[in-house]
């Protein structure tokens, strides 16, 4: 099967036409019964409530030995820890905490993650927020949804990745999987518009697209973005990294933030158009689980290994692409996310 960068860019440019076919014509798949996790060790953040909590759930019905719920609230994590435990008593179930607009607290997650864990197979990031109005983060200056959603999740990633390399068996990459959103597919790729780079421009409240979900969608296109590049240094015989679009999804609380005028019709849109919560967290694990290296620097969507956005088919695409790598890289070079990378180098 090809990968993404290997499939040809989507002829459908647009997105309701993506969407209807994304929502209503595909057919959930489940891992296979025989599918068995014993003795194996994840980490899903966010996994308090909606899509986390659920893949964790569903992971744990498979005999998942050792589950980590990654939070920023120990309450929350503390009270979803003990409903899965409650229901799965004979699996090791924790709260790590860790703030995911906070580059120190990301840091000290993955102090603990490898200090504490002698073992490590897979890793969900699930967190994520969407927001329409403008909000920068205190601790980094950058606007809240762009941080969270990509700088932050990208440090976590590259961080987690020497982990997953050096603690998953021998012979048996880890798996990474992020969260991503059709959305990304037909949205424009992000560009400076005059200032000096493109993070800059993410940044100016001026820019901002209030009342609107551009900047959700920009900063899951930054995902494909860094995705396509991570592949010329990432092998995926040490460890598979993929995108996966869940869908449009009820019973979330990605839109916690939303305006209260926007829930209600968002509620109603849900009601008829949305897919339940156990057939949005099966993308998770078809993702991490069942998708093979082939999968790996892919973007998922309805059970299938499908294009990334189809401007990164372009040769501008592809120069935008190598832009934001390397403005990411040093915008993560205080923890050394370069040499990382570079240590991960396919040889």
């Amino acid at each position: 099967m090809a990968s993404s960068k290997d499939l040809p860019p989507w002829n459908i440019p647009f997105f309701p036409n993506i969407f209807v076919k994304n929502q209503f014509c595909t057919k959930p798949e489940r891992p296979p019964k025989t599918t068995d996790l014993t003795g194996k060790v994840a980490i899903i953040t966010g996994s308090n409530t909606g899509l986390g909590f659920e893949a964790a759930k569903q992971m744990l019905e498979l005999r998942l030995s050792h589950l980590i719920i990654a939070v920023r609230s120990s309450a929350k994590g503390e009270a979803a820890a003990a409903k899965l435990r409650a229901q799965f008593p004979k699996a090791t179930i924790e709260v790590m905490l860790v703030d995911m607009s906070r580059y120190d607290s990301i840091q000290d997650f993955v102090l603990r993650v490898e200090s504490q864990l002698s073992r490590l197979d897979i890793v969900i990031l699930n967190a994520g927020l969407m927001k329409l109005t403008y909000n920068a983060v205190p601790d980094t200056g950058h606007e809240e949804i762009v941080q969270v959603n990509y700088l932050s999740t990208v440090l976590l990633a590259i961080l987690l990745l020497p982990i997953l390399k050096s603690k998953s068996p021998t012979g048996t990459p880890g798996r990474l999987t992020i969260i991503n959103a059709a959305l990304a597919l037909t949205a424009p790729l992000p560009t400076p518009k005059g200032h000096k780079s493109l993070f800059e421009a993410l940044d100016d409240p001026k820019l901002f697209p209030a009342y609107s979900d551009k900047q959700y969608n920009a900063s899951k296109v930054l995902a494909h973005m860094w995705a396509y590049k991570l592949v010329d240094y990432v092998s995926a015989d040490d460890v598979v990294v993929n995108l996966v679009c869940p869908g449009f999804v009820k019973g979330t609380q990605l839109s916690r933030d939303v305006s209260v005028f926007v829930k209600p019709v968002m509620a109603l849109f849900a009601a008829a158009a949305a897919r339940n919560v156990s057939d949005g967290a099966s993308t998770y694990l078809d993702a991490a689980l069942v998708k093979g290296k082939e999968s790996h620097g892919s973007f998922i969507m309805s059970w299938k290994i499908s294009p990334y956005n189809s401007f990164l088919y372009t040769p501008e695409g592809r120069e935008a692409a190598d832009k934001l790598w390397q403005e990411t890289m040093e915008q993560l070079e205080f923890a050394g996310a370069r040499g990382i990378i570079e240590s991960m180098k396919k040889q």
